[in-house]
C-alpha cells in the first residue's frame, strides 16, 4: 500500500523485509504530497480564522460557563449560542436535580451534535418555507437546513456563534447580559442586527410570586428592515434530565387555538380552535394522554396565545401565563409567562437514542419537552400572522419568565 511504501520503502530482493529510506529520499520522491498537505493545512487555518471572526464555532473563543445562583437553584450558561447547559432545581423533598437536557462539555455543542439543546435560536426561530421570503419588494434567499426550509436561522444561526457575556447588577439581582452582532447578509438575511439576551435568576421579580424565577429578556435592533423572532430552546424534563419519558408530565397550555402544519411542518395559514382535538391542553392533563392521535409522532406545533395583559402584577407588565407543567414523581412544577404571540410545544419527537448526554444519559424519544415562545412559524411569508419584521429605529423585545416551585 502507498503508506507502507512511503514510510518503509521498497521490498529488498534478498528478503521480504522492508528497508528504511532516509528522509531526504522520502522528500525527493513525495514532495508533491507534502506540498499539497501543507497547502491544505494553510487553507484550513484560514478557514478557522474566518469562522473565529463571528461565523461559526470550530475553535472556542470563550469556553467558560457562567453560573447564576439563587433560591436553591443554579442556571449554567455557555457563551456558545447563549446556551443554558444546566438548571439545578430542588424537588418536593429538597433533593436537587438537573432538569434540562445537554452535554457535560462544550465539544458536542461545537460539532453539531446538539439538536438545539438550551440555546438561543435566531435570527428567526422555527421554519421559513422554501428558505425564501419577500420584503419591501425584494426577494431574499436563505440557507436551507431543514429539507427545503430554513430552520432556526439557517446553517449558522444564533445557536452556533459565540456571544460576549458579562455579569451586571439589576434591582432584582445579578444577571448575565450576552450580546452578538449578526452582520448584514448573514445566512441571507438583510441588515446588521445587534442582539442581546439577558438571563436573571431571582426571587424578587413581580412575576416570581414568592418562588424562584428565571427571567429571559431578548432584544434586537437593526439598520435595515429584517425579520427577527428569537427563541429560547431549552429541552425540559422536570423529573431530571436522565429520567426518561415526559409523557406523564401534566401540562396546561393557555391557548384556545393552534396553527396546523403540512408535511414539512410549515403552518398551512389556518388558525384552528383546539377544543375537541388532541391539541387541547386548556384543562391540564398528561402530555401523553392523546399523543398517539397526533400525526408525526408527537407535538411540534405553534399555539396561539391571548394578547398580553397590561398593568402591574404577576401577569402584567406585558407578560401573561402561557403554560404550566407538573411532574408528579418529584413534585417539581414550572409556569411559563411570556409576551410573545405564540409558543411552540415540542415533545422531543426526533430524539432517538443516538445522543449520549450528561452523565452518560441516552436521550430517547419523548425524553423532553420544549416550550419555545416566539413569533408564528413562517410569519414572514404569511400576512395573516403577527408580523416579525423589525425596521430601523424599532427595538425587538421578547420576555420569558420560568417560575419554579414544588407541589
Amino acid at each position: 500500500m502507498y503508506f507502507d511504501r512511503l514510510f518503509y520503502g521498497k521490498k529488498s530482493k534478498r528478503s521480504y523485509r522492508y528497508s528504511i529510506p532516509s528522509w531526504s529520499d522520502i522528500m525527493k520522491k513525495h514532495t508533491i504530497y507534502f506540498v499539497a498537505a501543507g497547502a491544505a493545512g494553510a487553507a484550513f487555518g484560514l478557514y478557522l480564522y474566518y469562522l473565529q471572526r463571528g461565523r461559526a464555532v470550530l475553535v472556542p473563543k470563550d469556553p467558560n460557563i457562567y453560573v447564576l445562583e439563587g433560591g436553591g437553584m443554579e442556571v449554567h450558561v455557555s457563551a456558545l449560542g447563549a446556551t443554558i447547559t444546566k438548571i439545578i432545581a430542588p424537588d418536593r423533598n429538597g433533593v436537587r436535580g438537573d432538569v434540562v437536557l445537554g452535554f457535560d462539555d462544550i465539544e458536542p455543542y461545537m460539532t453539531g451534535q446538539s439538536p438545539y439543546f438550551g440555546c438561543i435560536v435566531g435570527r428567526v426561530a422555527n421554519r421559513i418555507a422554501n428558505a425564501t421570503f419577500e420584503l419591501d419588494g425584494k426577494q431574499y434567499s436563505l440557507n436551507a437546513n431543514n429539507g427545503p426550509n430554513t430552520l432556526h436561522g439557517g446553517l449558522v444561526g444564533f445557536d452556533k456563534v459565540w456571544w460576549s457575556a458579562e455579569f451586571e447588577d439589576h434591582p432584582e439581582g445579578r444577571q448575565l447580559r450576552m450580546t452578538y452582532t449578526s452582520r448584514d447578509g448573514e445566512e441571507g438575511f438583510p441588515g446588521t442586527v445587534q442582539a442581546t439576551v439577558t438571563y436573571r435568576l431571582t426571587t424578587q421579580s413581580p412575576h416570581a410570586s414568592g418562588s424562584s424565577a428565571l427571567v429571559t429578556e431578548m432584544e434586537a435592533t437593526t439598520n435595515k428592515a429584517t425579520p427577527i423572532s428569537m427563541a429560547q430552546h431549552t429541552y425540559w424534563n422536570l423529573g431530571g434530565h436522565a429520567s426518561g419519558s415526559v409523557l406523564n408530565h401534566v401540562l396546561r397550555l393557555v391557548a384556545a387555538a393552534y396553527t396546523p402544519v403540512d408535511e414539512n411542518l410549515i403552518p398551512t395559514g389556518a388558525i384552528v380552535p383546539t377544543k375537541g382535538t388532541p391539541f387541547d391542553f386548556s384543562n391540564r392533563h398528561k402530555i401523553g394522554a392523546l399523543i398517539r392521535s397526533v400525526e408525526g409522532g408527537g407535538y411540534d406545533h405553534n399555539y396561539v396565545l391571548a394578547a398580553p395583559r397590561k398593568g402591574k402584577g404577576a401577569e402584567g407588565s406585558g407578560v401573561r401565563l402561557a403554560a404550566s407543567v407538573f411532574e408528579p414523581t418529584t413534585g417539581r412544577a414550572m409556569d411559563l409567562l411570556t409576551d410573545a404571540p405564540g409558543v411552540q410545544f415540542y415533545t422531543g419527537n426526533f430524539l432517538d437514542g443516538s445522543i449520549t448526554g450528561k452523565e452518560g444519559a441516552v436521550y430517547q424519544k419523548h425524553g423532553a419537552f420544549c416550550l419555545e415562545t416566539q413569533g408564528f412559524p413562517n410569519a414572514v411569508n404569511d400576512a395573516a400572522f403577527p408580523s416579525v419584521i423589525v425596521r430601523p429605529g424599532e427595538t425587538y423585545k421578547h420576555t420569558m419568565v420560568h417560575r419554579f416551585y414544588t407541589r
